[in-house]
């Protein structure tokens, strides 16, 4: 067995141990500012409880949700812009959870890189547990792994998993029929699908990341990097209102491929396109890639990145709720006879 001061030591091998329990020590304030009612342990066990009973809960169903932010993060690795990635990859699965009905109650994520950077790893931290303030569940726990030979220098990558919770008998989708309303709300951009196709039209425009931006202020890097608007509160509330049918979080295939998953056998969407504007940023995506609105359509969310159907004695209402909550709400269409969905009016 070797031994003296020529022992090889894990550190040797690219893994800083060290490193790893500073950055919990560094994340912990972060973590507790998210803390909420059910909530029975801290960061650094090797689980993580949480109590239903505590959280409100008499007969609770589970709801659980897993997702990434896909290839935004290059964006985020080549500007050294990673503040606002982790409020995307809590985005990207609580919006989900809320379509079920579901309250989103616990976060957990799992961090990869090759090798563990303080503050980098603490900004993207940070952001996750912004992203879970933001949408009222807690992060309770995660992984950090430092995996040298896997990952290029700077290289990292993020997953996450949000745990809710609803009533029993509670689940979304639930009524959705011929007649109902259809509410979209605004998005903040791209938010986290489609890029790999955002990245070829930057390459096709020959513009640099910190190129001033084409359509809005600041540096192109830093406009795409808008994070994925958190639904959570909204919608909750507007579930908890009545007379909401179904909620589509509007992510990779657009509206075209995201409607019908909440759409029973027999009804289609009809959506009027010319019920709002398509915001700058697709519109020079469109233009600098020749794009037609088919492909826009079917891959990005054009502007609407959550949609509800809502019965149409509730419509108003629910609007005028979604709007006090901070939301822009657009009249986008109905539900019909039929399947899949059908387009009027134009974007492009």
């Amino acid at each position: 067995m070797t031994s003296g001061k020529n022992g090889l030591t894990y550190a040797d091998a690219g893994v800083d141990i060290d490193a790893g329990n500073a950055l919990v020590e560094r994340i912990k304030p972060a973590a507790k500012r998210t803390k909420r009612p059910g909530v029975m342990s801290g960061l650094g066990g090797f689980g993580a409880l949480f109590d239903l009973k505590g959280a409100g809960y008499v007969d609770p169903v589970l709801v659980a949700a897993t997702d990434g932010v896909g290839t935004k993060l290059r964006i985020a690795i080549d500007t050294g812009n990673v503040s606002t990635i982790g409020i995307d990859l809590v985005a990207m699965c609580v919006n989900d959870l809320i379509c079920q009905g579901a309250e989103p109650l616990f976060f957990l994520d799992y961090f990869a890189t090759g090798k563990l950077e303080l503050d980098q790893a603490t900004q993207i931290i940070e952001g996750i547990a912004k992203g879970c303030e933001l949408s009222g569940c807690a992060l309770i726990g995660g992984e950090t792994a430092e995996m040298p030979g896997m990952y290029h220098d700077g290289d990292f990558d993020l997953a996450g998993f949000a745990v809710g919770a609803m009533e029993r008998d509670t689940a979304l989708p639930d009524g959705v029929a011929a007649g109902d309303v259809l509410l979209g709300l605004a998005s903040d951009g791209v938010h986290s699908n489609g890029y790999s196709l955002v990245r070829k039209v930057v390459e096709v425009s020959g513009l640099g990341w910190d190129a001033d931006c084409p359509f809005g202020d600041g540096t192109l890097g830093a406009a795409l990097l808008a994070p994925t608007r958190l639904y959570v509160k909204s919608t909750l509330a507007a579930i908890r209102a009545g007379g909401v049918h179904a909620l589509a979080h509007i992510t990779g295939g657009g509206l075209t491929e995201n409607l019908p998953r909440v759409l029973p056998e027999g009804v289609g969407a009809q959506v009027d396109l010319s019920a709002w504007d398509l915001p700058p940023v697709f519109k020079w995506l469109t233009k600098t890639a020749g794009m037609e609105q088919v492909e826009l359509l079917k891959t990005f969310n054009a502007g609407i990145g959550m949609v509800l159907a809502v019965s149409a004695d509730r419509a108003d209402a629910i609007t005028d709720l979604l709007q006090a909550e901070g939301e822009t709400v657009f009249r986008i269409g109905q539900v019909a006879d039929g399947a899949g969905v059908s387009y009027t009016g134009a974007l492009l």
